[in-house]
C-alpha cells in the first residue's frame, strides 16, 4: 500500500495520522503532571492544616474561657448577653463552649457590652493560652 505512494504522500500520510496521536500523548502526559502536583498541593495543605490543628484549638479554648469569664464577671446571662448582640443564646453558649467563634462585629459588641476595650480581651485570649 504505502509501497506504491509517492515521498510526498507518504509524508502527508504520517502526518495525518501520526500527530493527532503525538498531540494527544502530549496532553495526557502535561495532564499526569498537572494531577501529580495538585495531589501533592492537596497532602501538603492537609498536612499544615494538621499541624495547626492542635494551636487553633487552643486558641479557641482560650478565646471560649475568656469570653465566659467577662460575661460571669459582668454578671450577665447568656440570654441578656444574645438579647443585647440580636443573636441566639444558643450562638453565645456556642461562643463560650469554643465550639464556634463570634464575627469580628460581635467580637466588638462584647467587647462594648462587657466594657472592655476589644485589645483587652485578645489580651485576655493571649494570657489564657500562656497559662494553658
Amino acid at each position: 500500500m504505502t509501497l506504491g505512494m509517492r515521498p510526498m504522500e507518504l509524508v502527508v500520510t504520517l502526518l495525518i495520522n501520526v500527530i493527532p496521536l503525538a498531540v494527544v500523548l502530549y496532553l495526557l502526559k502535561l495532564l499526569v503532571r498537572f494531577l501529580k502536583l495538585s495531589i501533592g498541593e492537596m497532602e501538603e495543605r492537609a498536612r499544615v492544616r494538621k499541624d495547626k490543628e492542635p494551636e487553633a484549638a487552643e486558641m479557641r479554648r482560650s478565646l471560649s474561657l475568656t469570653l465566659r469569664e467577662q460575661r460571669e464577671a459582668c454578671g450577665m446571662t447568656q440570654e441578656f448577653v444574645a438579647h443585647s448582640l440580636g443573636v441566639s443564646r444558643q450562638a453565645v453558649s456556642k461562643w463560650e463552649n469554643g465550639s464556634s467563634d463570634p464575627s469580628t462585629t460581635n467580637f466588638i459588641a462584647l467587647a462594648e457590652l462587657y466594657e472592655v476595650d476589644p485589645a483587652g480581651l485578645i489580651k485576655g485570649i493571649a494570657q489564657g493560652k500562656k497559662d494553658s
